[in-house]
């Protein structure tokens, strides 16, 4: 262990870097409550999305760094605000004019739309937790409801009740003159309605522990601020928490900023540290807007996973976190072939390359051999010229490639022949444009054809490229790409494709010189 941490400590990866910074806060020994806390917070006012599962993906990374760098026990806190008012109804969801009868109720007070849970709120925590427990993530879930209503924030409440006024000085210059009229940082739920009520203070007492207020029909209120009777609004609620809980690291994206600030102020005028913090670029859509819950827009986490690995999903999270995304269906096959190029390069590897391999921080230092005999754009490309429906017709081309591979052997390239045979017919299919070749590229196509015809060498990839390589460079085609574009174009139907000996050799000779007269035929335009 001395060793790693000694490399660790010197690795550029970035969660080593997140988790250099935060070791720096325990140079006199580990904190007050005996472990540093790791804190994810997810708003469950909308389904979750694939950036929830991002931040777990990443904050779980830094926190394996720091196991690495130090002994001080970590916990890895997932948040669901879930006692938060329902404030506008999500566009993608049933029973939109129901659901507008739960406007402002607390979350796990709002009915659940799809009918399989006691409230909303409950029906999206557990999709979340289903999909991490899946994954295998090692963390706690916690619901604010829970927290507020058990106590566990009374103590902190009563010091917000004592330090009003300093938190009122740190919110109110970031508001407008009518908001300002209005705002309190304490949200009274309503004994009446059951609605997170959003109103002016008309009186406050420490000594009792309480607030006064005015409900919609002119009744003045008084209420304990702890027992889960209030809640705060989400910029003290957020520092609330961290003070309360002892929160060291916690990550957001860029949009939060601001929002970062304001709670870092509130949780220092509460007497506490407020965490580390990264701040993370967004994802967008293929558009270049933002991916939003209440859209639905980008991709969801089930979607990517009808397509390919967790792991494919945990790489793309892991790269260039402060760095902007395009966060599509596109981006699928690149992130899974770039997964198991990192795996492949892993055995290879000194102890430093290692540990900036980003695989080493997807399996928490424990990464898997590929068994990815064939990469996942090949696959597709074989999809689409043999009209694979079933992973099962996949394998038949599959064995004749790599005799020793079989779906109990290479578990990983069975499931990946499924996903690309489904992201073929969803994505590929409805894309693919044919065209009829020049005359320069009949020849070409004609002459390939004859060499593969009467080809006597091995099915080695690269020994077949080389001949297609050779057939471009006899027909003179300047330059040589275009011949390879051409290939693409008139027999895949894309601009775009693999390498063209590494196809034939796992398509077959015989079914690739079938393929060629198709094309020179016209009938696969």
């Amino acid at each position: 262990m001395s060793d790693l941490r000694e490399l660790a400590m010197s690795s550029n990866a970035w969660p080593f870097d997140e988790a250099r910074k935060l070791l720096k806060r325990f140079e006199k020994g580990a904190p007050e409550k005996g472990y540093v806390l790791f804190e994810t917070g997810y708003g469950p006012s909308g389904l979750p999305h694939i950036g929830t599962f991002g931040e777990v993906a990443r904050t779980s990374m830094v926190r394996h760094a720091f196991g690495i760098l130090s002994d001080i026990p970590t916990r890895l806190l997932c948040f669901s605000d879930d006692m938060d008012g329902l404030r506008k109804v999500p566009g993608n969801l049933p029973m939109q004019e129901e659901l507008k009868l739960d406007l402002n109720l607390p979350l796990t007070k709002v009915r659940d739309p799809f009918g399989t849970h006691n409230s909303f709120a409950e029906h999206n925590n557990a999709r979340l937790c289903a999909f991490l427990d899946q994954y295998g993530f090692d963390y706690e879930f916690a619901s604010s409801t829970e927290y507020y209503k058990s106590g566990r924030f009374d103590d902190m409440l009563l010091v917000a009740l004592e330090r009003y006024d300093a938190i009122m000085e740190i919110m109110l210059p970031t508001l407008g003159a009518e908001r300002q009229a209005t705002y309190s940082p304490f949200l009274p739920i309503s004994p009446k309605t059951g609605h997170v009520l959003q109103v002016p203070l008309l009186e406050r007492n420490v000594a009792k522990g309480t607030i006064v207020y005015q409900e919609p029909d002119g009744e003045k209120v008084e209420l304990p601020v702890t027992g889960g009777h209030v809640k705060m609004q989400w910029k003290p609620d957020w520092a609330l928490r961290w003070a309360a809980l002892g929160v060291d690291y916690e990550m957001s994206g860029k949009d939060l900023t601001d929002s970062v600030t304001l709670a870092t102020k509130i949780c220092r005028a509460l007497g506490k540290p407020q965490p580390l913090n990264l701040t993370y670029e967004l994802f967008n859509d293929e558009h270049g807007k933002k991916i939003s819950k209440s859209k639905g827009n980008g991709i969801s986490m089930e979607e990517w996973l009808t397509y390919a690995s967790p792991e494919s999903l945990s790489l793309f999270m892991y790269q260039k976190p402060k760095t902007a995304k395009r966060l599509y269906f596109d981006v699928i096959p690149k992130a899974v072939d770039e997964y198991h190029q990192h795996l492949n390069a892993y055995p290879g590897q000194d102890d430093a390359q290692k540990l900036n391999n980003p695989v080493w921080h997807i399996h928490d230092g424990n990464p898997p051999a590929s068994d990815m005999v064939v990469s996942f754009a090949m696959l597709l490309n074989l999809a689409s010229v043999s009209s694979a429906e079933t992973k099962e017709a996949m394998w038949g081309f599959i064995r004749k490639y790599a005799p020793e591979a079989t779906p109990e052997t290479h578990p990983g390239l069975d499931a990946s022949a499924g996903y690309a045979v489904r992201y073929y017919h969803d994505f590929v299919k409805p894309a693919k444009v044919f065209r009829t070749p020049s005359e320069q590229e009949r020849a070409a196509l004609a002459d390939l054809a004859d060499r593969l015809r009467n080809w006597t060498g091995s099915l080695d990839p690269e020994e077949l490229q080389s001949l297609v390589f050779a057939v471009g460079k006899d027909h003179e085609f300047e330059p040589l790409r275009d011949w390879f574009k051409a290939i693409y174009e008139v027999l895949l139907g894309a601009s775009q494709g693999p390498r063209f000996g590494g196809f034939i050799a796992l398509y077959g000779v015989d079914e690739t010189v079938n393929l060629i007269e198709q094309g020179l035929a016209g009938e696969l335009v």
